[in-house]
């Protein structure tokens, strides 16, 4: 049997943003710093990884030691970051007003059963894959005694004014999360998923939480007797080499494309 492709849950949205910049990430290991909105929203994720786990230790984490995990995390990342369009002095008071508002007004909202779920890898022989990726919580729907995902997202378009979450263009990626989930902790996901927003602002009165909701997110990622499955797509490209790629998608610049230099479809 043939190696299978290593495909991270993260990374699905980009292929099918632009495929061409997906396989210089993801098989040709082309690398670029991350950006300094990618960090803010490690940091987030971090902070709040740890006070929601405190909570399921039964041990709660004052606010203050989660932002203390944001402020390290913004000042010592593990990779190389790209700070110039947001110094680390500017986004650390950002991500720390994030994380409390997170801490405060959106985890008292979930029994979370699971922080930050990790799969090394689901194989899919028949397509010639292996899922692998983490998932940011899994929590316990209190109405049904189901199980169901949650996913983080920080960005300067994650929350409306009016207060909606945007969760299109995520179900893909929540689908595999939830496959993995369910390989990660042996138990089904049926609840509906949810994207947890933080609008990122400079200002507190442009900060913004709060919840959307993605219901039979594994339709769109395994299909239909009518509909081809977005994993069987991504296996086809993968398996014939063919990587489309996308000169109008919003990320297509140097900054977050490695091979943005020689691609020669952008003119």
């Amino acid at each position: 049997m043939a190696d299978l492709v290593r495909v991270r849950a993260s990374s699905l949205p980009e292929l099918f943003d632009c495929a061409a910049r997906w396989e210089a990430k993801n098989l040709l290991k082309m690398r670029l710093p991350s950006s300094s909105a990618a960090q803010l929203g490690t940091a987030v994720h971090a902070g709040t990884a740890v006070f929601d786990q405190s909570i399921i230790n039964a041990d709660p984490l004052p606010i203050d030691d989660a932002e203390g995990v944001v402020v390290d995390t913004i000042w010592h990342p593990e990779t190389d970051v790209d700070w110039s369009d947001s110094s680390q002095k500017e986004a650390e008071p950002i991500a720390r007003a994030l994380c409390r508002k997170y801490c405060e007004e959106l985890s008292p909202q979930f029994t979370f059963r699971a922080v930050e779920a990790e799969c090394d890898r689901l194989d899919i022989p028949d397509l010639g894959i292996s899922l692998t990726g983490t998932t940011d919580r899994v929590y316990e729907d209190s109405a049904t005694g189901t199980l169901g995902i949650a996913d983080i997202k920080t960005g300067k378009a994650a929350v409306a004014a009016d207060g909606t979450v945007k969760t299109n263009g995520h179900a893909a990626q929540i689908a595999v999360y939830e496959l993995l989930a369910e390989h990660a902790i042996g138990k089904p996901i049926d609840a509906p998923a949810h994207i947890l927003g933080l609008q990122v602002a400079k200002t507190a009165a442009g900060r913004r939480a709060g919840v959307g909701t993605i219901e039979a997110a594994k339709d769109l990622l395994v299909g239909t007797d009518t509909q081809t499955g977005m994993l069987e797509m991504a296996s086809r490209m993968i398996a014939t080499g063919i990587f489309p790629p996308n000169p109008r998608s919003s990320l297509c610049s140097e900054k977050y494309c490695p091979r943005f230099s020689v691609c020669p479809y952008r003119r």
